[in-house]
């Protein structure tokens, strides 16, 4: 089996389907009756957010279901900032979050409230003493995911929780990474995840809020789930999704031990196979099965689907996929290369074999893409006085950065080259090409069209 992509969406776990299949039968009525029906249901009900607390490590009353991990997330953020209104409306989030976070953000800033980004570092982690600062007397509630969905770089969730408790404000955590492979430590007051990470089903979401926060449920008052997530509850659903956490638990030590050797397996080999490649992302603070890369040269929905023709599943955070044009925001924010990029998440159970096979296929994928892409570029360049000229306007990345790749050794030690370019990966994909290759990334500068980056050769 070749699907790596166990970040997105795990393979449905066989104790969710066991306890889905069981509980069709029994957990169809509504639970809100008295009758033998509703009775049967509601102790399904019950018994499922009995796990679920425990797993969690919450009190069984302050967990609700949601429709999903991202409903979880909008409720979560809009009924902890209502609850705090009076307060003030500053929300502060990492630049990495889940886009459910911060598309949550931008609701709330068009909403007339503000919202302050912490940075993270090249390895994708926050400074708690980032979140210190950015904590003001409005603050009315900060985020912090538990774990990276993209580069797999855990964050210091029990620092950042300290200092939000001493400064009274309550931290929401997005655990939908982490959740299946322990509970969240720290003081922390809201979180949220999703049953499909950890091999539930679809469709089932995790909202925690503690006692003694300031909630207010935002929208049409409902008495399900106390209030928080409207609507009939998938019963079925719900018991899988709290059936497959306990299991995924019980494994996850020995299966954790096993999945870090695989992928550090991938962290090394990866730069020893394939010629320009940074690997990025914390190598220590990392979840278990999580690894991800980028390659110069490379368009990152061509190699995915290269790599897809040998029978692997991965995805990408690359700024060149058929959904965006832009830099994902998570290597954006860390400031890394995003050209080709590959994040490979490898679920419970993987084969060695596999991951073998993918090592054995990957230089060739990599090189086939990387041989569409090489078109001449001579007709592209032209000098000015000491400068060289690239002329990379209209073209997507990875192109701009392989034409500068091309032409550096043209220009003396000490040379500039001029890339033109109004693709907006190139602001970062050329300082991340600098770095890689040892060479002086000037800065930009505005061009008639698009923006001129200037690259001095130091090697």
């Amino acid at each position: 089996m070749g699907y790596f992509d166990a970040a997105s969406a795990a393979p449905l776990h066989p104790i969710a389907r066991q306890a889905l299949l069981a509980s069709l039968d029994e957990g169809w009525a509504d639970p809100a009756r008295l009758y033998r029906e509703g009775r049967r249901a509601r102790m399904l009900l019950d018994a499922a957010r009995e796990a679920a607390a425990e797993a969690v490590g919450c009190r069984v009353d302050e967990l609700v279901f949601t429709s999903s991990g991202t409903r979880a997330v909008h409720t979560g953020i809009a009924g902890a900032l209502a609850g705090r209104r009076r307060v003030g409306r500053h929300l502060i989030v990492s630049a990495v979050e889940h886009s459910s976070v911060l598309h949550s953000a931008e609701v709330h800033e068009a909403d007339g409230g503000t919202v302050t980004q912490v940075p993270v570092d090249r390895g994708g982690a926050v400074d708690p003493e980032a979140y210190g600062a950015a904590l003001r007397a409005d603050t009315a509630l900060a985020c912090l995911q538990s774990a990276n969905h993209e580069v797999g770089t855990e964050q210091p969730v029990t620092a950042v929780a300290g200092l939000c408790r001493a400064a009274g404000v309550p931290l929401l955590v997005d655990a939908a990474q982490s959740l299946g492979w322990g509970p969240v430590d720290g003081d922390w007051s809201v979180l949220t995840a999703s049953a499909h990470k950890w091999g539930g089903p679809s469709g089932v979401g995790l909202l925690v809020v503690r006692k003694g926060v300031r909630f207010a449920s935002q929208g049409p008052v409902d008495e399900r789930e106390s209030g928080r997530a409207p609507g009939f509850e998938n019963i079925p659903a719900v018991v899988a999704a709290a059936a497959s956490l306990r299991a995924v638990r019980a494994e996850a030590a020995e299966e954790a031990a096993r999945l870090r050797e695989l992928t550090e397996r991938i962290r090394a080999r990866v730069p020893e196979l394939v010629p320009d490649v940074e690997v990025v992302g914390d190598p220590v603070r990392r979840l278990p099965g999580v690894v991800t890369f980028s390659c110069l040269y490379v368009d990152g929905e061509a190699l995915l689907h290269e790599l897809d023709r040998e029978g692997f599943s991965v995805s990408s955070g690359s700024s060149c996929t058929s959904s965006t044009l832009t830099p994902s925001h998570v290597l954006r924010a860390m400031g890394v290369l995003s050209e080709g990029n590959v994040r490979v998440s490898l679920p419970l159970g993987v084969a060695e074999e596999d991951v073998e096979r993918f090592l054995a296929v990957l230089p060739g994928a990599v090189s086939a893409v990387r041989e569409k892409l090489g078109a001449p570029v001579s007709e592209a360049v032209v000098r000015e006085a000491d400068t060289l000229v690239v002329d990379s306007l209209g073209k997507r990345c990875p192109i701009p950065v392989i034409e500068l790749a091309k032409v550096i050794g043209e220009v003396p030690v000490g040379g500039l080259v001029r890339v033109l370019s109004d693709d907006e990966a190139a602001r970062l994909d050329i300082p991340a090409w600098c770095e890689m290759r040892n060479q002086e990334y000037v800065g930009e500068e505005p061009a008639d069209q698009g923006t001129a980056y200037l690259v001095r050769r130091a090697s």
